[in-house]
């Protein structure tokens, strides 16, 4: 009897120092989400620097998960926020980021860029430029590969709806003026807005450019559909080849 209790001694003991030392780790990891909540709340979100909000959206995908250190190696790998809630399912994945937390991601990019969408809705677009701008360079910015996007337009050039219609590679992407038409007929939209990405950075037009806006605008013309502009967006800047006058048909 008194051997046997010896021997279990041992591994009470060595349970309990478990449970105190995961009990230890988790307390300061606690508090420290308590603290980042309550500057979310209080102070507000604009006074948390990226890697701390980073780290609000994902300890609350991810309760169990030690967010320090996936954060940093976000940041070292994608250079910014804005650039994690760009990055692709497979890019966060290769990143160490569960489902959990990639859904966490895009649902806080689609919140974001919703937001920014809704009052393009409500109000002439031609009216609203920089909304527009800031729409479209949260929308392409930085993506990794070229994506064409269309801005459909009523009669009063609120928006009806924004589709991508292409996504190519990091230096091309198809465009087919004859889809752009037909699906401007489908939604009953009077204007368009087109947009597209350079992944370079560099928002300046290559001869491509011009010559698929130019073809959209000849087949658009005699319909009656409206080619306000077409932006390219690169990092931090835009092109606007209204502006360049480079419209013409």
């Amino acid at each position: 009897m008194s051997s046997d209790s010896r021997s279990t001694e041992p591994n009470g003991g060595g349970a309990l120092g478990r449970v105190t030392a995961v009990m230890g780790s988790v307390r300061p990891t606690f508090e420290r989400r308590q603290r980042l909540r309550q500057c979310l709340i209080k102070a507000g979100a604009e006074n948390l620097p990226d890697y701390e909000l980073l780290q609000v959206m994902l300890f609350t995908s991810n309760p169990h998960t030690d967010v320090e250190a996936l954060v940093g190696e976000l940041l070292d790998r994608f250079g910014s926020l804005a650039e994690v809630l760009s990055a692709n399912t497979e890019a966060l994945a290769a990143a160490g980021l569960s489902l959990a937390a990639i859904a966490g991601v895009k649902f806080v990019r689609e919140v974001a860029l919703r937001f920014l969408r809704a009052d393009l809705h409500q109000r002439p677009v031609v009216g609203s430029w920089n909304r527009l701008i800031d729409y479209c360079s949260a929308q392409l910015a930085y993506s990794k590969v070229e994506e064409f996007h269309i801005l459909f337009l009523d009669r009063k050039n609120a928006l009806i709806k924004d589709e991508r219609q292409q996504r190519g590679t990091i230096d091309h992407t198809p465009v087919y003026t004859r889809e752009v038409i037909k699906r401007t007929l489908e939604l009953g939209a009077s204007a368009l807005i087109l947009v597209h990405n350079h992944p370079s950075g560099d928002p300046a037009p290559s001869a491509a450019d011009i010559a698929v806006t130019q073809d959209i605008i000849k087949a658009a013309a005699p319909l009656g559909i409206a080619v306000h502009d077409h932006l390219i967006i690169g990092r931090g800047s835009h092109t606007s080849l209204r502006d360049l006058g480079l419209l013409r048909p």
